[in-house]
């Protein structure tokens, strides 16, 4: 059960009631996680409007589910872990490849930096090196590719903790965490 109440977006109005209905449009329903951090417009409108810039970036929506799966495994989050292992199937995922990027792992040697990189500033809360970078630039990366990395962790980690924090029910087909 949700440690605070899950705002149903019926009992919202005017801008709060509009993004609402923006998630419902691209979801086809409200996820709890929208409806629990929807107390807040000021937190809803934060944490969609950046959900709709990451999705207009460089990196694509595959390699972005990658990273969240991955964020969602080391901070705990069995809510963001099944959310996203649906998206990443949806953006053209294989089940292997959702699971391996759970685990850190990819076969493929760009997912793989970008997914060493992302362990790297989870577990080390962002202290990292000028190699790290490095590593992620070597397999073709740019400055704005990076930054980009680095706006979905950011992203990933604020969805984690809302939904950690909050204990928001699940409402996508459960995944194990590793």
């Amino acid at each position: 059960m949700s440690r605070i109440k899950i705002n149903e977006p019926e009992n919202t109005k005017g801008s709060h009631a509009e993004i609402f209905a923006q998630i419902k449009d691209a979801f086809g329903v409200t996820p709890n996680m929208f409806k629990v951090i929807g107390n807040s417009e000021a937190a809803l409108e934060s944490m969609w409007t950046s959900f709709g810039a990451l999705g207009k970036g460089k990196l694509g929506a595959k390699l972005g589910e990658q990273i969240a799966v991955l964020v969602a495994d080391l901070n705990r989050c069995e809510y963001c872990l099944a959310a996203h292992t649906a998206l990443g199937k949806k953006a053209g995922a294989t089940n292997a490849e959702m699971s391996s990027a759970q685990a850190g792992e990819s076969n493929d040697t760009r997912t793989q930096a970008v997914l060493s990189f992302t362990k790297k500033l989870v577990l080390n809360r962002a202290n990292i090196n000028d190699l790290d970078i490095k590593a992620v630039k070597d397999v073709g990366f740019s400055d704005e590719e990076v930054a980009e990395i680095l706006a979905h962790v950011a992203l990933n980690i604020f969805t984690n903790y809302t939904n950690v924090a909050f204990n928001v029910p699940l409402d996508f087909p459960k995944v194990n965490l590793r």
